[in-house]
């Protein structure tokens, strides 16, 4: 494996682990000494992707995974969280068992899944992916997502218990000074 800081040939491994259908590889440069990690997986090069304009396209791990990073940047996720999404995704592709699938079940897959794992990274892939003509239509699929978002599974920084008990106290403390 060549070195990424100083192009040697040669590394060592030193940490080997299997994640889901990936082996993470620890390796360390033997000229210079730089530690890096490699990720190893099947590769699916039957799977090929028809694209809007009816061009056929090999299926990339890493184009999706860049266009899902994109949409996930700076975003609160637990780290791992975008290359288990792209594994799964690939999965999921691959289960339909087909060698051809339109690039649009491709992008209505991802879209289902940004928007079980980030409000916002979903709608910054939409708005890529619908490529929305205007204000308003990016604004409807706001307020369809709000209007279908269930509770969060993060727990809120003031509980609700908190909160009530809060506006007693303020509503006895103003009755007071009255």
């Amino acid at each position: 494996m060549k070195c990424p800081h100083c192009g040697h040939e040669d590394s060592k491994v030193t940490d080997s682990r299997t994640v889901d259908d990936t082996v993470r590889r620890r390796r360390e440069c033997l000229d210079c000494g730089f530690r890096f990690t490699t990720y190893e997986r099947i590769q699916t090069g039957n799977l090929v992707i028809i694209k809007k304009d009816m061009r056929r396209e090999g299926f990339n791990h890493e184009k999706l995974a860049t266009g899902i990073r994109k949409a996930c940047e700076k975003r609160p996720l637990p780290t791992g969280a975008v290359e288990k999404l792209v594994d799964e995704i690939e999965t999921e592709l691959l289960r339909l068992g087909r060698v051809e699938v339109p690039s649009s079940v491709v992008g209505e897959i991802v879209m289902d899944r940004l928007k079980e794992l980030d409000h916002i990274a979903y709608i910054r892939f939409a708005s890529v992916y619908r490529d929305f003509a205007d204000i308003t239509s990016l604004k409807q699929e706001v307020d369809t997502l709000i209007a279908s978002s269930h509770p969060s599974s993060q727990l809120p920084l003031i509980p609700k218990e908190a909160l009530n008990s809060l506006s007693r106290k303020e509503r006895a403390g103003s009755s007071r000074h009255r």
